[in-house]
């Protein structure tokens, strides 16, 4: 995003593979992460905190990683790092970025192991430019998120990578449900029809027709779900690697 003079990323995957899951987009370019200044990670697992995506950044970009993990972080290479943690807050030249919990699991490998780095998963608001704007991060719906004041713009997931969610996640009417909570000017979905289990996208019978569905049909669900709600909250669809342009209903 681009904001108050800033450009930020969050949980960025540029590479065309996350281990077994491959982009199912136009790959990402160099110019995807030009003049980027700031990371958000929300938390630490391989979709989220992507290592060799991180490392194509300029070394003088500021990481922020979960309060915990940063030692972590710092081990694999990534030089200019900070954590910060729910209820914490950081600056960032005119920004201001505001640490939120999230529901989901926290741990490297996931919510059953116990090896491995593990930090507070975690979403970011972030302010600047007279813009209050809410990414999530991946979380399921949780009740202090009518709490979060005032929201010109909130990125809502509204599935994953695969055939199945696990805990911790919104299918497209949970985060219906969290427009109903949250009541941003703006609602964009994210987290959807950009990875997928290498080769079943094109897989034959109902396993591949139903992975070519969800990495279309979820944001267009949501959309609906929120209109049928009678939300007044706008949603922006729109396809993985296309500008989010924000209407002029949005202040600036």
């Amino acid at each position: 995003m681009e904001l108050a003079g800033h450009v930020v990323l969050t949980d960025p995957v540029l590479t065309n593979r996350v281990s077994a899951l491959t982009r199912v987009t136009p790959p990402a370019t160099a110019a995807d992460r030009a003049d980027v200044d700031l990371v958000l990670l929300s938390h630490l697992h391989g979709d989220h905190v992507h290592l060799p995506s991180l490392r194509l950044l300029h070394p003088h970009v500021r990481v922020v990683v979960p309060r915990g993990a940063g030692d972590w972080l710092r081990s694999k290479g990534v030089r200019r790092v900070d954590e910060l943690a729910p209820g914490e807050e950081l600056t960032h030249g005119d920004l201001r970025i505001i640490g939120v919990r999230a529901e989901h699991s926290g741990h490297r490998w996931g919510p059953r192991l116990t090896h491995g780095p593990q930090a507070e998963a975690m979403g970011h608001v972030i302010e600047g430019g007279g813009r209050r704007v809410y990414a999530a991060g991946d979380t399921d719906l949780f009740p202090e998120m009518a709490g979060l004041g005032e929201l010109d713009v909130a990125l809502l997931p509204v599935w994953g990578w695969g055939p199945t969610l696990g805990p911790g996640h919104m299918n497209p009417e949970r985060a219906a449900a969290a427009v109903d909570l949250l009541r941003p000017r703006v609602a964009v979905p994210v987290h959807w029809g950009t990875l997928a289990v290498a080769g079943l996208p094109k897989a034959p019978g109902r396993h591949g027709r139903r992975m070519r569905h969800l990495l279309e049909h979820p944001p267009v669900e949501f959309a609906a779900a929120v209109a049928d709600a009678g939300s007044p909250t706008r949603v922006l669809v729109t396809r993985p690697g296309e500008n989010v342009r924000l209407p002029d209903t949005v202040r600036s």
